[in-house]
């Protein structure tokens, strides 16, 4: 059975706008898929489905096997427990460090405080950081904070990583850095990633399948995608 599973969904706002029409996907277990289109084109919506930050007006949405559309609001914690979530703004906790912000994700589980440390390090040294343990964000240059994000986002040992613009905020070499990170928990932990994204570098550069969006439709899927023009 396929990891993620997108059937039939149909999702519109209550300002009667619709950023999503019978679209149906299908990601397996341990792919790196980006989510590609222009803006309002459907990316981010669709990514907020797999969260359930949305629920989609019609159809289906599964995650591990979980139809996460019909999951009542009291156990969407369950769901996230499995998910690793990255986003554009990195999200940090300003008045914590870099080891407080990652191990904070672990403490509303009860973990005994030997496993916390154990998981916080071996994250923290995945994304390159061990270094910046007692720093705090503001003393850190962009790509480190959403490194930290990153870190925290893969303590848990999710099933899948959503990451929703990750390198929107960082120049393109820091951005590089960043995809290099991400690629490297793919293919070492076996981590599906899923990741909108409009940065054009990027995709062309690192040859993963490619989903394309256009006024909420699924207008192709390709294996080793690229971005094409620039109307995509």
């Amino acid at each position: 059975m396929q990891l993620i599973q997108i059937k039939d969904v149909m999702k519109r706002y209550s300002n009667g706008v619709i950023a999503l029409v019978d679209c149906n996907l299908e990601i397996s277990k341990g792919e790196f898929v980006f989510i590609i289109g222009a803006s309002g084109s459907g990316k981010s919506t669709l990514i907020k489905l797999l969260y359930r930050q949305e629920k989609p007006t019609k159809g289906d949405v599964f995650v591990g096997g979980v139809n996460v559309a019909k999951l009542r609001n009291g156990k969407v914690y369950k769901l996230r427990r499995k998910l690793g979530i990255v986003f554009q703004d990195y999200k940090l906790l300003p008045r914590m460090t870099v080891y407080e912000n990652v191990a904070f994700a672990l403490e509303v589980y009860g973990l005994r405080d030997e496993e916390i440390r154990r998981r916080t390090l071996k994250a923290i040294d995945q994304v390159g950081l061990k270094d910046k343990l007692r720093s705090y964000p503001d003393k850190l240059s962009g790509g480190e904070q959403q490194r930290v994000s990153i870190a925290r986002a893969i303590v848990n040992d999710p099933k899948v990583l959503i990451c929703d613009e990750p390198t929107g905020n960082l120049d393109p070499e820091t951005s590089m850095e960043i995809m290099k990170v991400i690629e490297n928990i793919n293919e070492e932990m076996g981590t599906t990633v899923i990741m909108a994204t409009h940065d054009k570098e990027i995709v062309n550069k690192m040859k993963k399948r490619v989903i394309k969006l256009s006024k909420g439709l699924v207008v192709s899927d390709t294996e080793k995608g690229r971005y094409r023009n620039e109307s995509d």
